[in-house]
């Protein structure tokens, strides 16, 4: 799965590779939490002109709310879409055929369980570059007769079986999707079966991991010393 994850990038090197604005406005984040708001491109209406493409940049709500749910709450138990099922999942699948976007990150976190323990590790591009991961967005909107809620434009990362270096760690991890795979990945005119195609581990060498402190474990804790090294135990 993929709980936890950073865009710790400085905001100019993060304009400059993902040619986001660069009056763009982000605080550094070292332990990025569901329901938080999160980076996403997509295919913008009216296009933003900032942007190759016709795409635009938003904040999602990191948490997916079907356009149908009587709930809000639900958003906090859809924070990833497995990738074998959401074609075809009642709650994804409009989503994975009209609003796919990506989710911008530079590491995530993984939790490997021992003895009882869970050991966190930072899993991040060998060159700590920023990625895309593959995720859906919806919009949902309150009933008219609900005046206290708002409506929220949400989202969720899809996930597949890990590659041979995470799963040491999990048996799962997030999408991530090379750049040579983003336009198809984002275009209004993709067919479903060459999208099922881009859903897949990451190659092999392309990332490297190691273990961090338990402080990362708390949602509220968002600290530059979340991604530093510690030493196991032996």
């Amino acid at each position: 799965m993929c709980g936890r994850f950073t865009l710790r990038t400085p905001q100019k090197q993060l304009a400059e590779q993902l040619h986001l604005p660069p009056d763009l406005q982000l605080p550094l984040r070292f332990n990025v939490a569901p329901t938080q708001q999160v980076l996403a491109i997509r295919q913008a209406t009216p296009p933003d002109g900032r942007l190759p493409n016709g795409y635009g940049f938003t904040l999602l709500r990191w948490g997916l709310v079907p356009s149908w749910a009587k709930d809000p709450n639900v958003g906090n138990r859809m924070i990833n879409a497995r990738s074998e099922t959401v074609a075809e999942k009642p709650s994804f699948r409009y989503a994975f055929k009209n609003r796919r976007c990506l989710i911008i990150a530079d590491g995530y976190y993984e939790w490997r369980s021992a003895d009882g323990q869970k050991q966190p590790f930072y899993i991040h591009q060998t060159d700590f570059a920023p990625f895309a991961m593959a995720g859906l967005w919806e919009a949902w909107e309150p009933k008219r007769t609900e005046a206290t809620s708002t409506g929220l434009e949400t989202c969720t990362i899809l996930t597949t079986s890990a590659n041979r270096l995470t799963q040491s760690v999990h048996h799962r991890m997030p999408v991530i999707l090379p750049p040579e795979d983003h336009d198809l990945w984002l275009s209004k005119a993709a067919q479903p079966t060459n999208l099922i195609k881009l859903l897949k581990p990451a190659a092999e060498g392309v990332l490297a991991m190691y273990p961090v402190s338990k402080l990362v474990n708390s949602p509220r804790y968002d600290q530059p010393d979340c991604i530093e090294s510690v030493e196991l135990a032996e």
